[in-house]
């Protein structure tokens, strides 16, 4: 068996970048190879196997001069007309499984998602498809209305990750902001629209009036960095909030375990990663309800930043009992494997 993962590879390192990378570190460990086409702006040194081609028929020289049996390709957001280009292209290799994973929360519920339907050409692409895999059961329903035979489809949720090794120390400034403020909330997020960070900009001015030495430490980056800068600088408590840009995932997850509380808003949202992370590290969560939160997770609406106030209230003044980190399972990672498999053995 040789797999050949397709997508974004970190940095930055986000959920699906996490979960790409979980699948190539399982299969290397059991010396499945595993080369990586990363297919974002983000460029790096090409090696180890992971590839970073500039253009469109870059792509394409490495489809066909590399050698594996199965393309996984990975996707996030929506799915374009771009990302249907490219499924297609691997669909159109001989003698190539391809299977495909999509990371999407909004898209079923987005104007062009509740439009799927059999005669699209999303449609007609997706059934080329040898395998699809669905992170929720919203995306098994969007790919039945896209007519994928159901035997095609398997649900399989995103890669819970370990906790981080105790040597990965907070950097500065952020361990610094940490050792000031308590409680320290911390949140992990695109600077982007449906991310809705203003609403916890604005509940932690109405916080700190009760907890005076309260901060919020926002991790990520994106096409808002300017604004959200903006949007900070114009608070008189703007030395309370700390914003990161993108950091290493390790320093990500050890950010996460000391935080008092992980926050997760946003306009619309699917399973995410960093909240299943942070519930994995013991860290309680609250996120606006996008009707697929997991077990644990304190609910709050959208764009409520007096619901915000009170469930971070709550939280803080009835504190859940925080376990150890959980030990990291693999069954999500075993599943994928096992799909890989059923595909490559499948005659035809």
């Amino acid at each position: 068996m040789r797999v050949l993962q397709m997508g974004p590879y970190p940095p930055p390192h986000g959920g699906v970048q996490t979960n790409l990378v979980a699948i190539r570190r399982y299969l290397q460990q059991r010396g499945v190879p595993c080369p990586v086409i990363n297919l974002t702006r983000f460029r790096r040194e090409e090696r180890d196997g992971v590839y970073y081609p500039k253009t469109a028929w870059g792509v394409i020289r490495l489809l066909l001069t590399l050698d594996y049996d199965l393309i996984h390709l990975h996707v996030g957001g929506d799915l374009s007309l771009r990302h249907a280009g490219v499924m297609l292209l691997c669909s159109l290799i001989p003698g190539k499984k391809t299977l495909f994973t999509f990371h999407s929360g909004g898209y079923p519920s987005s104007e062009e998602g509740r439009r799927a339907k059999r005669g699209s050409l999303r449609g007609f692409v997706l059934r080329r498809l040898d395998g699809l895999i669905a992170v929720n059961a919203e995306l098994v329903d969007l790919f039945r209305r896209f007519g994928v035979p159901q035997e095609r489809i398997r649900l399989i949720r995103p890669y819970a990750v370990a906790a981080p090794e105790e040597r990965n120390e907070l950097p500065e400034p952020l361990k610094s902001f940490y050792c000031g403020h308590d409680p320290a909330l911390v949140t992990v997020s695109g600077l982007e629209p449906e991310y809705d960070l203003p609403v916890q900009i604005e509940a932690l001015g109405q916080l700190r009036r009760q907890y005076p030495r309260m901060g919020l430490a926002i991790i990520g980056g994106g096409s808002l960095e300017e604004p959200i800068r903006q949007r900070i600088a114009a608070q008189s408590y703007r030395e309370h909030i700390l914003l990161c840009g993108d950091l290493a995932h390790e320093v990500t997850l050890r950010a996460i375990e000391e935080s008092a509380l992980f926050l997760r808003t946003t306009l619309y949202d699917g399973d995410s990663i960093s909240v299943r992370e942070a519930l994995h590290l013991g860290t309680p969560v609250i996120a606006t309800d996008n009707g697929m939160r997991p077990p644990g997770v304190h609910l709050v609406p959208m764009s409520d930043a007096p619901a915000l106030c009170r469930a971070v209230t709550m939280c803080l003044e009835h504190p859940p009992v925080r376990s150890a980190a959980a030990p990291a399972g693999e069954e999500n990672l075993e599943a994928v494997f096992r799909f890989y498999e059923d595909l490559i053995g499948r005659a035809g």
